[in-house]
Formats: structure tokens, C-alpha cells, sequence
């Protein structure tokens, strides 16, 4: 008699699981390079596309003293009001504001802002 085969009761399953590993790690770091911009990208063009240029940022500083700038000039609470009424409510407002100031700086700049309807607004951090 000869040799006996087996029927085979399970699938070596190694070399796919080996391929999918390679094939994920191409994704992910297809995924990074586009992510920082270091793939160049030929963005299309479009009639209808908002522009940002339009939009202005006005960016206010909170130092740890408790002094108020509106764009790299100083200001008090009365001047940061008169000159965020100005502004168009479609600005970008960006609040930085020192970790060592007084909480109290930063609540009168949030107030000016919630009285005068800015909803554009953004609070830097730091990671």
C-alpha cells in the first residue's frame, strides 16, 4: 500500500496575515506623509470656494501681568472693546493668553467677546 493522505483541517493563514501587515504599513505611512504636506498635491480649483483671505485674524495676548494686547499693541479693557467693535464679526479672534495670568484678565477679554457676538474665535494652547 501506499502513503496515506490526510485531509486537510486547517489553512495556514501566516502568509496572508504577513501580506496584510506589509499592505497596513503602506497606508499608514502613505497616510503620515500626506498628513505633514511632504507629498506635493495639485490642489483643483473651484468658482465657488470660500476665501480666508477675506476673513481677517485679530489675535489678543493676556500676559502674566495682566496687560491686554490687540495685535502687538496695549491696551485697556475699554480700548480692546472699542477696537473689537471695529472688527468685523466674521474675524477670526485668537486669545492668547499667558498660563501665569490671573484668571480674572481672561474672563473680562471672554466677556468683551460674548457681549460683542464673536463666535470665531480660538484659544491657544500649548501641547
Amino acid at each position: 500500500m501506499g502513503l496515506k493522505r490526510k485531509p486537510m483541517a486547517s489553512m495556514n493563514v501566516i502568509p496572508f496575515i504577513n501580506i496584510m501587515l506589509v499592505l497596513l504599513v503602506m497606508v499608514l505611512t502613505t497616510a503620515t506623509f500626506i498628513r505633514q504636506g511632504i507629498i506635493p498635491v495639485d490642489l483643483p480649483e473651484a468658482k465657488s470656494s470660500d476665501k480666508k483671505s477675506d476673513n481677517k485674524e485679530v489675535t489678543i495676548y493676556v500676559t502674566k501681568k495682566g496687560e491686554i494686547f490687540i495685535n502687538k499693541d496695549l491696551v485697556n479693557l475699554e480700548q480692546l472693546q472699542a477696537k473689537l467693535e471695529k472688527i468685523s464679526k466674521k474675524d477670526t479672534v485668537v486669545l492668547r493668553s499667558d498660563k501665569e495670568s490671573k484668571f480674572q484678565d481672561f474672563v473680562h477679554v471672554m466677556d468683551i467677546l460674548k457681549k460683542l457676538n464673536h463666535e470665531s474665535l480660538y484659544i491657544v494652547t500649548k501641547e
